[in-house]
């Protein structure tokens, strides 16, 4: 026998109880997107290599080391993507709806970077990620700072931070970097490998560093505040006077940089220490620049990014993991005329809006009762002989054992009036059988 094949590491097969989670998670921040006016946006998961290497910038350890890079077979160079707001970006200068217009933009889907995997963190990885252009006053950043609160009290979190940090224009950021440089070469001795390579490539990528042994180093660093310009300090100001008026506690964070050389003035990542070494769960900020950098106009733009596998995990030991959708009945069918009939029946009773599972493949009733208790319903349908010639069904209740016969025409407001709990799911079923 040959050897199995395996997914490729680090990235992973989605089990249908692990769904179920992500579902309730997509189900969530839909709601809280539309409610702030936000349309989805489909982009490819594809993208010419050079639009990451100018967005996300040349020397950063995503384009240097992290891309699932290739040519094809005309010889282009393309990507996986490894983010999504470049080629959100992309997207609208190619199709010409960014230049004076308000875009409240988002999207969904796989991303890819080749890092050495663990738990929270893997190769291919999934994100929702919001968008917005056409506005460069601080209410927008507040606006996507809020969206977070509302999904994370939709989805039942706690204990969430919220950091944030500003980095000013590309101008004064420069300047920081010189006098960062010159801090840091101060300090070459004792700066570990992964800050020596960043020296002269993305110094600011230093301040982010975990290692135990550089927060020291760190911590005396000069401070990128005395660096803002007054715009940018006027902007992160009422972006706090926004946040604190509706009750949002934040943590100023001056070392937060974020990986990606696009962001300009507010930068903000959302944090748990319920997840071990993989805290944050979202984070986005402005990108200023980034359009016109990408060949579009002048065009002010923020967003951020959550990541999907962090918010399941985090569901799940919170005690948030889904019972499923589960059906509404298990239709058992007994004897030949029975399973033809049977699947008309369940036809019907689908058509009323309930869910129902039919068994398949036959088997004694013993074997069909196991299976109907494995679904998940309540209640099992007995179809055989008796039913099919008196047009009944017998009802068993899979949870006390009791059983009970009624008729056919009978069975849709018995299982409405004993399984649907939820008005909005008992509303629709009314409507399709109207």
């Amino acid at each position: 026998m040959s050897k199995a094949i395996q997914a490729v590491r680090g990235m992973n097969d989605l089990l249908p109880e692990v769904v179920e989670r992500w579902q309730r998670i997509e189900a969530g921040a839909r709601d809280v997107l539309h409610a702030y006016g936000y349309r989805e946006i489909r982009l490819p998961i594809l993208e010419k290599s050079e639009l990451f290497a100018r967005s996300i910038g040349s020397q950063t350890d995503i384009v240097e080391k992290e891309m699932y890079s290739f040519e094809d077979r005309h010889g282009e160079n393309l990507t996986l993507r490894p983010e999504g707001t470049a080629g959100c970006v992309r997207a609208g200068i190619e199709n010409g709806f960014l230049h004076n217009q308000i875009q409240r933009l988002w999207y969904a889907g796989p991303m890819f970077r080749h890092e050495r995997p663990q738990k929270g963190r893997y190769r291919q990885f999934h994100q929702i990620g919001v968008e917005a252009f056409g506005i460069e006053s601080a209410d927008l950043d507040a606006e996507l700072i809020f969206m977070c609160v509302r999904l994370w009290r939709a989805l039942g979190f706690d204990g969430l931070t919220l950091q944030l940090n500003s980095l000013g224009t590309l101008e004064c950021r420069a300047a920081y970097r010189r006098e960062l440089v010159h801090y840091l070469e101060t300090q070459r001795g004792k700066l570990d490998e992964d800050s020596l390579r960043r020296l002269d490539r993305n110094p600011l990528r230093i301040l982010d560093s975990k290692n135990p042994a550089m927060q020291e180093i760190i911590a005396a660093a000069p401070d990128l505040f005395e660096h803002l310009d007054d715009a940018s300090r006027a902007h992160f100001e009422r972006l706090g006077d926004y946040l604190r008026q509706a009750g949002v506690a934040f943590t100023v964070n001056p070392r937060l940089v974020r990986g990606l050389d696009y962001y300009t003035r507010t930068v903000f990542e959302w944090t748990t220490d319920r997840l071990g070494a993989q805290s944050a769960v979202g984070a986005g900020g402005r990108y200023d620049g980034l359009v016109e950098q990408l060949g579009g106009r002048p065009t002010p733009a923020a967003g951020f990014a959550i990541g999907l596998e962090r918010l399941a995990e985090l569901l799940a030991l919170q005690g948030g993991s889904h019972q499923g959708v589960r059906p509404h009945g298990y239709l058992v069918l007994l004897g030949e005329e029975a399973e033809r009939q049977g699947l008309s029946l369940a036809e019907r009773l689908r058509d009323a809006g309930l869910r129902i599972e039919c068994n398949g493949g036959g088997g004694g009733l013993k074997t069909q009762l196991k299976r109907a208790d494995r679904s998940g319903a309540r209640h099992a349908l007995l179809l055989g002989e008796d039913e099919v010639r008196n047009a009944s069904i017998t009802i068993k209740d899979l949870r006390d054992g009791a059983q009970r016969s009624i008729a056919q025409n009978e069975l849709i407001d018995f299982l409405l009036g004993s399984n649907l709990k939820n008005k909005e799911d008992k509303a629709t079923a009314d409507e399709r059988r109207r």
